[in-house]
């Protein structure tokens, strides 16, 4: 398993904070807006990270192309949820992005079809990577704890900053 990047404690603290438009509230109410938001964005492709998001939408009958799954939520174990026929397995430990994660993403974002990826160790920095695949235009929702969750249009500037983190996550791992 190969590790393409590495979080930074600075990161750490930069992502805590929501990578898009934070949609406050209970899940009942975050819905309501994100529906709406999708009927006015129309977006080529909506891809979901994390549990309880992921739930949460196909429970409201929105249904991501892409769901990015760790059967965790908040750091503790959750009931395996499957939500597409095709599924890819992939290792990514805690801080990190592999190689594997990266490959998956691009082949489930690439196939069409409605995908997901259950990751054996931490799916949060996976967004990234979502962001910088997914087409222009595209929605990646992630939850924000306790407050929400975050949409994250990907546009070329979502796309560029997405690639600043990564440059810097890229040096840390150079630098060990």
């Amino acid at each position: 398993m190969a590790i393409a990047y590495n979080i930074t404690p600075e990161l750490r603290v930069k992502l805590k904070e929501p990578f898009g438009t934070l949609i406050r509230g209970s899940f009942d109410e975050t819905i309501l807006k994100l529906k709406e938001l999708l009927e006015i964005e129309k977006p080529p492709m909506v891809v979901s990270v994390g549990d309880t998001v992921s739930h949460n939408m196909h429970e409201h009958s929105v249904k991501p192309q892409l769901m990015i799954t760790d059967n965790r939520c908040m750091r503790k174990k959750v009931k395996p949820q499957i939500y597409a026929t095709k599924r890819l397995h992939v290792k990514n430990p805690p801080g990190t992005i592999t190689e594997e994660a990266i490959a998956a993403i691009k082949t489930a974002l690439e196939s069409g079809e409605s995908s997901q990826i259950i990751v054996d160790g931490e799916e949060d920095l996976l967004t990234l990577i979502a962001v910088s695949y997914a087409p222009e235009g595209s929605l990646v929702v992630y939850g924000q704890p306790r407050e929400g969750v975050v949409a994250v249009k990907v546009t070329a500037e979502k796309k560029a900053e997405t690639a600043e983190i990564l440059k810097a996550m890229k040096m840390a791992r150079k630098a060990k």
